[in-house]
C-alpha cells in the first residue's frame, strides 16, 4: 500500500501549498468548467447536532438560509418523522439520506423504509459497522446482509448505501475490509456513500475506487483535512476536491453532503463549506 500512500500524500501536499485559492482557481478545462449542481449540495445534519438538539427548526432554516438544498438526517431529534419532515419542508430542505444503524436493518426493516419515505429520502444508510465485526469474515456476514438489506430497500424504491470510516480500509488477514464490502455486495443492491477525509486519512485514493468500482458512489461525504490530519472547513484544508469531482462521471455521484465531524462554530463552519462548494469549477 505504499504507492498508493505516496500518491495521496504527493496530491494532498500540492493542494496544502496551493491553499484554498488554489482549491478554487486553476485553469479550466477544454471544454469548460463544471461545478456542483446547487440543488445537490446538503450538509449531514450531525455538523451542526449541538444545535439541532435545542433548536431543531431554527438550525433548519439557517442551514436553508446559508445556501443548502439538501440534508443528510442524523436522527430526528426526539421528533417523529411526519414532525421532522414538516420542518424540512418550512426551512426549504430536502433530506436525500437517512443515517440508520446496522441494528435497525436487524430489526424492523420495513418500518425504518417506510420512516424513510415519509422524510422523502433517497438513500438509507448504514453509517458505521461495530469493532466486534471487524475482521474479514465479519465484512462478509455484513455483505449478505447488506446485499439482502439492499434488496428489501430496492423494492421500495430507496437506495441502500453504505458509510465508510478510516478502520474500513484497515487489512486484517492479507485482505482490505472495505473491498470486501465493495466487492461481495451485490452492486444491483448496495453502493457507498463515501466519505472522502476518511478514505484519504486512512491512506487510500477516491478516485482509485471509481475506477475499480464505477458508479457505485453516488454520494459523497465532502469534509477536508487540516495539514495535522483533523477536520477543517471544506476549501480550507489540503484535499484536492477539484482532481475528485472531475471524475464524477465514473464515480457515479449525485448528492455532495458536507461534514465536520467537530466544528468549533457549526454553523459558521457550514457556511465556509457551503461557499466552496458553490463556487469551486472543475
Amino acid at each position: 500500500m505504499s504507492t498508493r500512500r505516496d500518491f495521496l500524500r504527493l496530491a494532498a501536499g500540492s493542494v496544502a501549498v496551493a491553499g484554498a485559492s488554489g482549491l478554487l482557481g486553476g485553469t479550466a478545462l477544454a471544454s469548460g468548467p463544471r461545478r456542483v449542481p446547487p440543488g445537490h449540495i446538503g450538509i449531514q445534519l450531525y455538523t451542526v447536532r449541538s444545535l439541532m438538539t435545542t433548536d431543531a427548526q431554527g438550525t433548519l432554516d439557517a442551514l436553508g438560509r446559508i445556501g443548502y438544498s439538501t440534508v443528510g438526517v442524523s436522527g430526528l431529534y426526539g421528533h417523529t418523522p411526519e414532525q421532522f419532515r414538516t420542518m424540512l419542508d418550512r426551512a426549504g430542505l430536502r433530506a436525500v439520506l437517512t443515517h440508520l444503524s446496522l441494528n435497525a436493518i436487524r430489526g424492523d426493516w420495513q418500518r425504518e423504509l417506510a420512516n424513510a419515505h415519509v422524510l422523502g429520502v433517497k438513500y438509507v444508510v448504514v453509517p458505521s459497522l461495530p469493532s466486534s465485526l471487524w475482521t474479514p469474515a465479519g465484512y462478509r456476514q455484513v455483505a449478505a446482509e447488506f446485499t439482502e438489506a439492499g434488496r428489501a430497500a430496492r423494492d421500495a424504491g430507496l437506495g441502500f448505501l453504505y458509510h465508510n470510516h478510516d478502520f474500513d480500509f484497515r487489512t486484517v488477514e492479507g485482505e482490505v475490509l472495505y473491498d470486501i464490502l465493495a466487492s461481495e455486495t451485490d452492486p444491483r443492491y448496495v453502493d457507498f456513500e463515501l466519505d472522502l477525509y476518511w478514505a484519504i486519512r486512512a491512506g487510500y485514493d477516491p478516485v482509485e475506487y471509481f475506477e475499480r468500482y464505477p458508479g457505485r458512489f453516488p454520494v459523497f461525504h465532502v469534509k477536508d483535512m487540516a495539514p495535522d490530519g483533523s477536520f477543517e472547513d471544506v476549501g480550507h484544508g489540503t484535499i484536492d476536491f477539484r482532481r475528485i469531482f472531475r471524475r464524477r462521471d465514473v464515480s457515479g455521484v449525485r448528492e455532495y453532503v458536507v461534514e465536520h465531524d467537530q466544528p468549533a462554530d457549526p454553523l459558521a463552519s457550514a457556511a465556509r463549506s457551503c461557499r466552496t462548494l458553490r463556487t469551486i469549477r472543475f
